[in-house]
């Protein structure tokens, strides 16, 4: 089977985790792809595979008879899809010999188009695989779990050599809890690779530092036309607050190694609001800033209205690989000469946000992330191609060819 029919088979089952549950996994619904994942491997020959009661999923290739010696490589992808678009009921649209020029998703009337995605001029030849604008495709990271279980059915119908390889699925990495209850002293391998990333030929071993901060604020409400010297607009003061921040280090006017300040949401009337950010930053001296930044505010407005007015919290996300990576970095050099051996040029740049392998690396498991052949994630306009997803699992191929070499 090629890696593009598997896609089209998970993306048909609603995975979408939920950021306010508390639960693991947070969705009931991921064990429908989980044992659906686990009857397959099984079919496929791959040994001691399992499901958790948490919903992770596990299995092996033991190495080929002589190559026990070799370095063990462990390969991972998520289940879950992104909760900021729906991932119910994925209508695909399949087109052949893409021309390049604008796509219609024929469920919404919304354009794919070049003018937005210039990248979409470079896929003209193939055959473009998209939504129908209703919901999100499921590429990210459904894309990644079908390229590694062919790269597999290809290692064990082809008889190629290698060392032990360990397959890992896991939920909830679209929430930042991907990782959390991770087996990595059962997985038993000495490195591995998320396959999570965008185009084929990406291989990223830097993220952002990450934090979530959720902030409280308790006006004074009254009516307003006594209000004078009594009235605190929590509304306002969730204004001002954002007034104080940086104002062109947002999402939006940021690249690359550039940091931001992301509000998520601001909820609420005059009497109480909420507001919550997300804190992204590759050096770790100005993500501690970053907070620094938001403590400090909180301190100055509540010396201007009144102690209690705001109140802060900060959760520390995930943080950045590159320290962990560093010492093993025959992982981004095995990776690259792979891609360059298909003749694709590796594109290697600091990763915008985080994957299961920043957390697993602290965890004792250095784990870079390479790409999916997929593109526009966590929305309607996601797309992949019939042929980026076979390069990607060729790129599989050819890095655990070098470690069983």
């Amino acid at each position: 089977m090629k890696a593009y029919e598997r896609l089209l088979k998970y993306v048909a089952i609603h995975t979408t985790s939920e950021e306010d549950s508390n639960s693991c996994p947070t969705t009931e619904r991921q064990f429908d792809l989980a044992n659906i994942l686990v009857k397959e491997m099984k079919e496929l020959g791959i040994e001691e595979v399992r499901v958790t009661k948490d919903c992770y999923v596990y299995g092996i290739i033991p190495a080929t008879k002589g190559y026990e010696d070799k370095m063990s490589i462990g390969l991972i992808a998520h289940m879950d899809t992104s909760p900021t678009a729906s991932g119910k009921d994925v209508k695909v649209q399949l087109i052949p010999n893409y021309n390049g020029e604008d796509v219609l998703l024929k469920g919404s009337n919304a354009i794919l188009s070049p003018e937005r995605f210039p990248h979409l001029k470079s896929l003209k030849g193939r055959t473009l695989i998209t939504t129908d604008g209703t919901t999100l495709l499921g590429a990210d990271d459904k894309a990644g779990i079908a390229e590694i279980l062919t790269a597999c059915e290809i290692i064990l119908t082809e008889n190629i050599p290698h060392g032990k390889i360990g397959i890992a699925f896991t939920p909830d990495e679209e929430v930042g809890k991907g990782a959390a209850l991770f087996d990595v002293k059962g997985f038993g391998v000495d490195f591995a690779y998320t396959v999570d990333g965008s185009e084929e030929g990406e291989i990223t071993y830097e993220n952002f530092n990450a934090a979530e901060a959720y902030i409280e604020i308790q006006g004074v409400c009254v009516h307003p036309g006594s209000a004078k010297n009594k009235m605190i607009n929590a509304l306002n003061v969730a204004f001002e607050l954002n007034s104080m921040l940086p104002g062109g280090e947002k999402p939006e006017y940021t690249q690359d190694y550039e940091g931001f300040y992301f509000l998520r949401s601001i909820e609420g009337d005059s009497e109480k609001a909420t507001m919550a950010y997300s804190l992204r930053d590759h050096s770790t001296e100005l993500f501690k800033g970053r907070k620094e930044s938001l403590q400090l505010i909180e301190k100055l407005l509540n010396e201007k209205y009144g102690r209690g007015t705001v109140k802060l919290t900060i959760t520390d996300r995930y943080r950045n690989m590159l320290e962990v990576i560093k010492p093993y970095f025959h992982l981004v050099e095995n990776a690259i000469e792979a891609v360059k051996e298909l003749g694709i040029t590796p594109h290697i740049s600091p990763m915008r946000g985080g994957t299961d392998g920043a957390t697993l690396s602290y965890m004792g498991l250095p784990c870079p992330n390479l790409g999916t052949g997929g593109y526009a994630y966590h929305g309607s306009f996601e797309h992949t191609t019939v042929e980026g997803m076979d390069k990607c699992t060729q790129i599989i191929l050819e890095i655990l060819k070098r470690y069983a070499a």
